[in-house]
C-alpha cells in the first residue's frame, strides 16, 4: 500500500449501524501509514462515539458546521482540500441525496460541497432503499458528477432483509483508496520512443579509452517505463553492466559517431530521451598499436576532437524531429541555470537537470534526485528510484502526447 504511506485522508462517517466499520477502517488506514482526518454527522454518534474515532485517528474529530474551535483551527474549506481523497463511509441514503443536490446544511455536506478533491462513497442502507428510484437517480448523478464508489455488499440487512445495501468491508474500501490515490497509467500505444542510454566510450589505442561514470540505469529505465505505457521502443544503449528491457528494439553502440547514427536511423520517432552521457570529444587520431610507455619519454600528447551533439541535431531536424525531444544535464554546479542554458542551446523541449557531484551517489546509483526543466518552469521533484522517475517523465510525455493534434 505504498500510496497510502503519505497519503491525506477525510474520513467523512454516516450515521448508520455500518458506522462501527468505519472504525476498523480508520485502523487500516493508519496501519498503512495514512493520515486520517474524521468528520462526523449527528446521526453517526448515535452509533459510535467521537472518542473512539478520535483515539484510533489520532486528531480530534470534527464535528459541528459552527464550532468556534473547529473553525478557529482549520475551517470547513480548508478541511474540504486540505486531504488528497475524502472518503464517505458509510454513504447514507440521506448523505447521498444531500450531496446529489448540492445540499450544505451541516458540515459533512458543507465540505464535501467545497471540496476540489475526488470522493469516494461507501454506501450502505436497506435494500429496498438502495434500490428505490429516487436513490438510483442520485447515485447516478454523483457518478456523472465524478464521484467513485466501492460498494454495496449484498447479504443479511441488521433489519433482517436480505440483498444489495451492506457496506464494503474495510479491506476492500481500503483497496478502493488505493486505487483512487493511483495515478491512471500512461497511455503511449502506437507511439515510438527512442531513448539514448549509458556512456559513449572513445579509444585511444586498443587498450585504452575515455567514458565517463554513466552505468546506463536511468536510460533503461525509461525505456522500460516507456514499455509498460505501451509504446514501441528503440533503446540505443553504450557499454552498460544491466540488461536490456525486455519488447524493446535495443542497439548497442559504443562510440559518440556510432551513436548519432543509430539516433538518426532509429527515426521517426515520437518521443526522443537523450538520456546517454556522451563524450563531448574523441582522440582526433587513435593509435592501431597499444601506446608504451618509454623510460625518459614524455607522455604521449593526445589532441582531442569535438563529438557529434546527437541532442542537437535531433532537436533542430526539419525534417521528422520528433514531437517531444528531451535531453539530460549531469551538472556539479548550478544545476538548474545550466540545464536552462542547455535547454536554449539544443532546442530541445525538457531538460532533466540532475547534480552528479562526488558524494551524491546519483552516478551508479539506485536513486536520483531531478530538476525538470522546460521554457515554462522548472519542477524540483524529490530524491527518488531512478525507476520513479522514468515513469513520472513517461507520464509527462503521455500527457503531452495525448494533447497532439
Amino acid at each position: 500500500m505504498t500510496r497510502l504511506a503519505s497519503a491525506k485522508i477525510l474520513l467523512i462517517i454516516g450515521g448508520g449501524i455500518a458506522a462501527y466499520k468505519a472504525l476498523e477502517l480508520i485502523r487500516r488506514l493508519k496501519d498503512a501509514g495514512a493520515a486520517v482526518e474524521v468528520v462526523m454527522t449527528e446521526a453517526a454518534k448515535h452509533f459510535i462515539t467521537p472518542l473512539s474515532a478520535a483515539s484510533l485517528s489520532a486528531n480530534p474529530v470534527r464535528e459541528a458546521l459552527f464550532s468556534l474551535d473547529d473553525e478557529a483551527r482549520m475551517g470547513h474549506i480548508e478541511l474540504s482540500r486540505s486531504s488528497d481523497l475524502i472518503v464517505v463511509a458509510p454513504a447514507t441514503a440521506d448523505l447521498i441525496a444531500r450531496m446529489a443536490n448540492g445540499l450544505a446544511n451541516d458540515l459533512a455536506t458543507t465540505t464535501l460541497l467545497a471540496t476540489d478533491k475526488r470522493v469516494l462513497l461507501a454506501p450502505a442502507m436497506n435494500v429496498r432503499m438502495w434500490l428505490a428510484a429516487p436513490t438510483r437517480r442520485n447515485v447516478a448523478t454523483l457518478a456523472g458528477d465524478g464521484a467513485l464508489f466501492v460498494g454495496p455488499d449484498e447479504g443479511a440487512m441488521a433489519c433482517g432483509e436480505f440483498g444489495p445495501g451492506r457496506m464494503a468491508e474495510p479491506a476492500a474500501i481500503v483497496d478502493a483508496i488505493h486505487k483512487a490515490l493511483t495515478p491512471p497509467k500512461p497511455n503511449l500505444a502506437g507511439r515510438h520512443v527512442v531513448v539514448t542510454s549509458g556512456p559513449t566510450i572513445e579509444p585511444i589505442d586498443p587498450v585504452r579509452f575515455l567514458s565517463n561514470r554513466s552505468s546506463g540505469r536511468q536510460g533503461h529505465a525509461i525505456a522500460a517505463a516507456a514499455l509498460d505505457a505501451g509504446a514501441k521502443v528503440t533503446l540505443i544503449s553504450g557499454p552498460v553492466a544491466i540488461e536490456d528491457p525486455k519488447g524493446a528494439r535495443v542497439i548497442h553502440v559504443e562510440t559518440a559517431a556510432q551513436m548519432m547514427s543509430a539516433a538518426e536511423g532509429a527515426l521517426p520517432a515520437d518521443i526522443f530521451v537523450a538520456a546517454a552521457a556522451v563524450s563531448d570529444w574523441r582522440i582526433a587520431a587513435p593509435r592501431g598499436a597499444k601506446i608504451k610507455k618509454k623510460a625518459g619519454a614524455a607522455a604521449p600528447h593526445l589532441a582531442l576532437v569535438e563529438n557529434p551533439d546527437i541532442l542537437r541535431a535531433i532537436a533542430s531536424r526539419a525534417k521528422d524531429r520528433p514531437k517531444i525531444v528531451i535531453g539530460f544535464a549531469a551538472e556539479t554546479e548550478n544545476t538548474v541555470e545550466n540545464a536552462k542554458k542547455k535547454l536554449g542551446a539544443k532546442g530541445c523541449d525538457f531538460v532533466v537537470a540532475n547534480n552528479v557531484a562526488e558524494g551524491r551517489g546519483i552516478f551508479g546509483g539506485a536513486d536520483n534526485e531531478v530538476a525538470l526543466v522546460s521554457v515554462a518552469d522548472v519542477q524540483h521533484w524529490p530524491r527518488m528510484s531512478k525507476e520513479e522517475v522514468a515513469r513520472k517523465l513517461i507520464a509527462v510525455c503521455a500527457g503531452l502526447s495525448d494533447s497532439s493534434p
